[in-house]
C-alpha cells in the first residue's frame, strides 16, 4: 500500500480536486489530507503537492513567517526520511505572484520534487525525463441537471478574482445592442473592495444581474445548465477547472485563444470551445452568442478524461516516484486519453 499525502484540505461537503484524487485513487494507493501536524509528523510514503503557494501565503506577515517555518519543516522532515515529493503543475505560474521570498522557498520544494505531473501535453516541466501527462478529469456523473438554457444568457462563475476578467466581460457586454440578451455573474469574489467594484459596474445595466456568494453545488450546476454560453475571459488560461465543469454540463465556453485552449478545442470539439483574439468586445460577445445558440450535435468529448484512468496513471507515477533515477519510460509521456 502506497500512503499518499496531497497539500489538500479534506473534503466539506463541495465538490474540490481533492474529492476526485480520494474517489480515484487506485488499488494499493491510499490517500491522506493535509495539516501541518500530519505532514510533519505523519507517516505517508509519497508528497504530492498541489498549488505549492498555498503552503506559505498568509494576509498577516506574522502568518506568512509561521507557515515558512513549518515548510522548513516540512522540508527537513522529507530530506531526512527520503520521501518523495510529486508535484502536479496546475499553473504554469502563480496567477498573483508573491514576494522574492516566496520564489526562494518554492524554488527549494521544485528542487527537491522527484515527479512532475503536467495537465496538459504542452506545459513545460523542469525534468520532461520524469514527467508524465495525466488530463484533468471530467464532472460527469457528478454534475447532472436536465435544467434548459434561458435564450440569450450568458454566464461567468467561480471564485472571482481581478486575473478572470470579470469587470472587462461586463464592460463588453454593456456595449452589446441586444436587449434581450443576460450576462448573469455568480460567485464569491476575493475581496469587498473588489465587490464593491462589480456592483457598480453591474448597477449601469439592467440586463446584467449579480449573484456575488459562495454558491453550493446544485445552485451552480442550474446556474451553469440555464445560460446558452459560459463565458471565461481570464486574461491568463492554462488549466482551468471552470471551463471542465461547463463541458461536461454540456454548455460551450467562450475563451481567450491559446495553446491549451486551442488544444482543448481539438479534443473535445471545436464547435464546444469557442476562441477569440485580443481584448474582449461587443463584436465578440455576439458572434459567440450565435454560435452557442446554433446546434451542436452530441456531446462535448470527454472520453480522455475519465477518472479511472487519471486514477491509474496517479499510481504508476507514484510507484515511479518511489525508485529514485528510474528512466523514463515511452509510457509516461502518454496522456490519460491512451
Amino acid at each position: 500500500m502506497i500512503r499518499v499525502m496531497h497539500t489538500l484540505q479534506a473534503p466539506d461537503g463541495t465538490t474540490r480536486y481533492v474529492d476526485h484524487m480520494i474517489g480515484a485513487a487506485p488499488p494499493g494507493v491510499r490517500i491522506m489530507t493535509f495539516t501541518w501536524g500530519r505532514a510533519i509528523f505523519g507517516r505517508y510514503d509519497v508528497l504530492h503537492v498541489h498549488w505549492p503557494e498555498s503552503l506559505v501565503r498568509h494576509p498577516r506577515l506574522a502568518g506568512r513567517a509561521a507557515k515558512r517555518m513549518l515548510l522548513e519543516m516540512l522540508l527537513a522532515r522529507l530530506r531526512l526520511t527520503r520521501t518523495p515529493i510529486v508535484r502536479t503543475i496546475h499553473n504554469v505560474a502563480p496567477h498573483e505572484p508573491g514576494d522574492s521570498a516566496e520564489a526562494r522557498v518554492l524554488g527549494r520544494i521544485d528542487r527537491r520534487t522527484d515527479f512532475w505531473i503536467l495537465l496538459q501535453p504542452g506545459t513545460p516541466s523542469p525534468n520532461e525525463a520524469r514527467s508524465m501527462v495525466i488530463r484533468h478529469g471530467h464532472y460527469r456523473g457528478v454534475f447532472q441537471s436536465e435544467v434548459a438554457a434561458v435564450r440569450g444568457r450568458m454566464l461567468q462563475f467561480g471564485l472571482l478574482r481581478p486575473y478572470k476578467g470579470v469587470e472587462a466581460l461586463i464592460a463588453a457586454f454593456a456595449e452589446l445592442d441586444d436587449p434581450r440578451g443576460q450576462l448573469r455573474i455568480v460567485g464569491r469574489p476575493h475581496s469587498a473592495d473588489f465587490e464593491a467594484a462589480l456592483r457598480r459596474r453591474a448597477e449601469r445595466d439592467r440586463r446584467v444581474s449579480l449573484r456575488l456568494e459562495f454558491v453550493p453545488d446544485a445552485a451552480l450546476i442550474d446556474e451553469i445548465r440555464q445560460a446558452e454560453l459560459v463565458v471565461l475571459p481570464y486574461t491568463e488560461m492554462h488549466n482551468s477547472g471552470a471551463v471542465l465543469v461547463a463541458l461536461s454540463l454540456d454548455r460551450p465556453v467562450l475563451v481567450p485563444r491559446s495553446s491549451s485552449t486551442d488544444s482543448l478545442a481539438e479534443e473535445v470539439g471545436e464547435s464546444w470551445v469557442l476562441r477569440y483574439d485580443g481584448p474582449l468586445d461587443a463584436k465578440t460577445l455576439a458572434a459567440a452568442r450565435v454560435a452557442a445558440a446554433s446546434h451542436r450535435p452530441g456531446r462535448p468529448d470527454l472520453s480522455g478524461r475519465d477518472w479511472a484512468r487519471v486514477g491509474e496513471l496517479h499510481g504508476e507515477v507514484y510507484r515511479l516516484a518511489l525508485v529514485p533515477d528510474q528512466p523514463n519510460r515511452a509510457a509516461i509521456n502518454r496522456d490519460a486519453r491512451a
